[in-house]
C-alpha cells in the first residue's frame, strides 16, 4: 500500500528493514525496503512463503533468475542475497518498476538485479535457472507456456499468488507443460508451488 510505514520484522531467515532504519540487534539476512512503495514488502503470506521457499531451494548459488511481476523487487533482492548471480525483475506497472529500482539501489544490487517495465514478451532471452512469479492465478494460466519456455530444462519455477480454489487448475496447467511438482504449500488463502521443468 502506498504511504504505508512499517517496522523491521523477520520472515524465515530474512529481516525486512524499512529504508533509514538501523539494523536490528538480532538481524537475519537484511532486505531493505522503501517505506513508500508497490505491493510486496514481505507481510503478505504469498511473499513470505516465497522468501521461505527461496531459502530452501537447492543450488541457488550462481543461478540466473527471472522475477515476473516483481513489485518492489523483494524476491529478486532476496535471491541475490542468497547467492543468485543475477535477476531480471519485470513488472507491467511503472510504479512497481520505480519502486523496484529504488530498492535495488538501497540494497546495493545494481548490476545484479535488472528492473524492467513491461510484459514477459519484453524478455527475449530464455534458459533462466529459476523463474519467480507471485502473480494472479489467471496470469499464471495465460502465461504458463511462455514461463516454462524461459526456464531451462531442469530449472525451477517458484509460483505463488494462487488462491486455494484455483490451485488444481494452475497445477495441471504447468504439469501439462512438462513440469514436475516438487512442493505444494497451502496457506490460509493462497498456495505456493515449486516446480522443476522436465
Amino acid at each position: 500500500m502506498y504511504g504505508r510505514i512499517f517496522r523491521p520484522f523477520a520472515v524465515g531467515g530474512f529481516t525486512i528493514i524499512p529504508e533509514g532504519e538501523p539494523l536490528p540487534e538480532k538481524c537475519g539476512i537484511p532486505l531493505v525496503m522503501g517505506k513508500k512503495g508497490a505491493f510486496g514488502s514481505g507481510e503478505h503470506e504469498t511473499t513470505a512463503s516465497c522468501l521461505e521457499e527461496l531459502e530452501r531451494l537447492p543450488g541457488l548459488e550462481g543461478m540466473r533468475c527471472l522475477d515476473l511481476g516483481s513489485g518492489t523487487g523483494i524476491l529478486a533482492i532476496a535471491a541475490v542475497r542468497l547467492g543468485a548471480r543475477s535477476v531480471v525483475a519485470i513488472d507491467i506497472d511503472p510504479a512497481a518498476g520505480v519502486s523496484c529500482a529504488a530498492n535495488v539501489a538501497l540494497n546495493g544490487m545494481e548490476g545484479r538485479v535488472f528492473p524492467v517495465c513491461g510484459e514477459l514478451a519484453c524478455v527475449r532471452e530464455g534458459d533462466f535457472d529459476l523463474l519467480l512469479a507471485n502473480i494472479y492465478a489467471d496470469i499464471h494460466l495465460a502465461l504458463a507456456p511462455e514461463m516454462v519456455a524461459r526456464t531451462r530444462p531442469g530449472g525451477f519455477l517458484l509460483l505463488s499468488g494462487i488462491p486455494v480454489q484455483d490451485h488444481y487448475q494452475v497445477r495441471n496447467r504447468f504439469q501439462r507443460q512438462g513440469c514436475d511438482l516438487l512442493q505444494c504449500r497451502f496457506m490460509e488463502e493462497f498456495v505456493t508451488f515449486l516446480f522443476r521443468r522436465g
